[in-house]
């Protein structure tokens, strides 16, 4: 018998008795992100197991080589009645996503968020979506030199750091008083330099964009007439080694 824990009950409703009780969904269905394969698969696998539940685990197939570890490696050390990994492209999710689950998790893009919660919404299944955003950051202007130094060493590292931009938590713009732009914009550009060099194109640490699609559609913004306009560094594009 599961645990449960006891509830209070409105007088009016005496001699009721109240408890909240934990039981399993069911069998969830993870669908993983490819920006973070390893962790943002092992993170929702966790706490489905902890809670009972069994999983099917959908990595991306844009992370391929970590797709075939986690195919590999988890019927090796888990239960493989308890925990299944599925591999394949859109038409594998398709065919996933017409079946009934108990609860759907998916980490990804609206575009497909959307797709999920309506083949979800066919059996009234459960979703959680964690899905893409836009994050700003406001940099206060009457802070000292050194802690707008901090300050913008912080936004290089939180843009280019996770995944070279290619994160949720990735930062999207900045807000700041006009005056104060400028001096921003060359502060940017010094510690851009600092950490990542002259050559960005050379450089054998810095992620790539996913695939030929995203990179496709970041060129593409970088073509608009008001953008190229308004490029102060950087702005080149290396599809060979993108």
């Amino acid at each position: 018998m599961m645990q449960y824990e006891q509830a209070p009950i409105p007088l009016v409703l005496f001699p009721a008795r109240g408890a909240v009780v934990s039981e399993p969904l069911g069998v969830v269905l993870l669908f993983v992100s490819w920006n973070f394969p390893i962790s943002l698969t092992l993170d929702p696998a966790i706490g489905a197991i902890s809670a009972g539940n069994t999983i099917v685990l959908k990595p991306s197939e844009l992370a391929p080589k970590c797709s075939s570890v986690l195919a590999n490696t988890i019927p090796r050390y888990l239960d493989p009645e308890a925990i299944k990994v599925v591999e394949g492209g859109q038409d594998v999710s398709e065919q996933l996503l017409q079946l009934k689950w108990d609860k759907i998790f998916f980490t990804g893009s609206p575009r497909v968020g959307r797709l999920i919660m309506s083949a979800a919404a066919k059996h009234l299944t459960p979703v959680t979506l964690e899905l893409g955003g836009k994050c700003p950051t406001i940099l206060d202007t009457l802070s000292s030199s050194y802690d707008l130094q901090v300050a913008v060493k912080r936004i290089a590292g939180g843009k280019w750091g996770p995944c070279n931009g290619q994160a949720c938590i990735g930062i999207d713009y900045v807000l700041v008083e006009t005056q104060f732009a400028p001096v921003l914009i060359e502060l940017l550009e010094k510690i851009i330099k600092t950490f990542y060099g002259e050559n960005l194109k050379t450089l054998g640490n810095l992620a790539r964009i996913v695939n030929k699609h995203h990179f496709d559609r970041v060129h593409n913004l970088l073509k608009d007439p008001k953008v190229a306009a308004s490029v102060v560094y950087g702005g080149s594009v290396d599809e060979e080694n993108m």
